[in-house]
């Protein structure tokens, strides 16, 4: 019997460390993550394989979060698009409704730093939802 397959998260973070930690958190529940660390990086995976999940970072040297919602919505991206950032929780509440009012499944929003069990409980609750 064949293993399912593993939905893809596709994650963008500039911080090295973290996107390893939060990649890290996407294997231990059961995802298959692809990690970017700018825009144009993010653009051409996304386009490459279209990811099961995205996991993006509001705050990024050149861009911002709010572009790559935007970016996603003018995709017709209908998957789960999860906002971890350091931002101001006003904030990420804020980008949350832009995503909502893009027509966007918003999950999270989480804020930094944010602890490991909180990241694999919000991955293993979206995961049965998912088709890979």
């Amino acid at each position: 019997m064949t293993q399912p397959a593993k939905p893809k998260l596709l994650l963008i973070d500039d911080e090295p460390a973290l996107a390893a930690f939060l990649a890290d958190a996407a294997k231990l529940s059961g995802y298959d993550p692809v990690v970017t660390v700018d825009d144009s990086e993010f653009r051409r995976s996304f386009h490459d394989e279209r990811p099961q999940m995205v996991a993006i970072d509001l705050g990024m040297p050149g861009m911002d979060g709010v572009e790559l919602l935007r970016f996603l919505a003018a995709e017709h991206y209908d998957a789960p698009v999860l906002i971890i950032s350091g931002f101001d929780r006003r904030v990420l509440e804020s980008a949350f409704r832009l995503g909502e009012a893009l027509g966007l499944t918003m999950a999270g929003p989480l804020e930094k730093p944010t602890r490991l069990e909180d990241i694999e409980t919000l991955l293993t609750n979206l995961k049965p939802s998912l088709v890979p």
